[in-house]
């Protein structure tokens, strides 16, 4: 795909992966739609894009709430009649054990941002693109929608939830032009860490600082797949034996984390 004047929504803009994605998408000449929830950012990263010549067009949106989905969807079609390329990115993790989590802070509002609001804002993007049978979806996974870690039990949930998902979708609509790509990250420079909570556990056990990808990585990762639609990528590369291992010898991972666990979860 040319990705020069394409119209392209990317979800989560306001920071790490979406904001890098979008600045990408804006160089390569594409009409990029900037969604998130907090404004300003949003406001600012398209006076970036413009200052350098591109289009950037920002709406807030907040993915837990149906209204917003449908009002983006709607803004998005009347101000350019079409959508090309979705780039499924918003998202967030907490982590701790399952049952420090809060019902509602961190489990339900997981699996509304990362699962329900992916599937919602899809499903309202999907008839335009049938419509004139072209367009690539890109939904943003983890390693985590792969090989579940302690920690991160809901997080996980969400993102093999992503996984299912984009497979099934993807046999769904390719028949009729339309590409569902998954693309599933390690561990990255972003601000997830900082959102993600401070347990004793996530702080000793964690991505080391040389090997994090850096989020402009990640970013051209997807841009990639608007050019070339693949059905999966898997990043860095080195995770595929991690996977590898996890699916043919979940007893493996079982043991090579259960030290651990003993070690930080302080019952009562």
């Amino acid at each position: 795909m040319i990705l020069e004047d394409k119209v392209v929504i990317v979800t989560g803009a306001s920071s790490g992966f979406g904001k890098d994605a979008s600045l990408k998408f804006a160089s390569e000449g594409s009409k990029v739609v900037l969604a998130a929830r907090r404004l300003e950012k949003l406001e600012a990263l398209a006076g970036e894009i413009r200052e350098n010549g591109g289009i950037a067009f920002p709406v807030q949106a907040d993915l837990t709430l149906q209204s917003d989905i449908e009002k983006l969807v709607e803004t998005v079609l009347n101000e350019f009649g079409q959508v090309d390329i979705l780039f499924n990115n918003a998202g967030f993790g907490r982590l701790d054990w399952f049952e420090k989590l809060d019902e509602s802070k961190d489990i339900d509002a997981m699996l509304d941002v990362n699962l329900r609001g992916l599937i919602q804002l899809t499903r309202k993007v999907l008839p335009s693109m049938l419509e004139k049978r072209s367009g690539v979806i890109i939904n943003m996974s983890s390693i985590a929608g792969m090989v579940a870690a302690p920690l991160y039990s809901i997080y996980s949930a969400t993102k093999y939830g992503v996984r299912g998902f984009t497979e099934a979708l993807r046999r769904e609509v390719r028949p009729f032009g339309i590409q569902v790509c998954g693309i599933y990250p390690g561990g990255a420079a972003t601000e997830f860490s900082r959102h993600s909570g401070n347990s004793e556990f996530k702080r000793k056990v964690k991505t080391p600082k040389f090997i994090r990808m850096t989020s402009e990585y990640v970013a051209q990762k997807a841009v990639n797949l608007a050019r070339h639609p693949r059905r999966s990528v898997v990043i860095p590369y080195w995770m595929y034996p991690v996977i590898w291992v996890n699916w043919h010898f979940p007893w493996l991972t079982d043991l090579s984390v259960s030290g651990m666990v003993k070690k930080y979860h302080h019952l009562p």
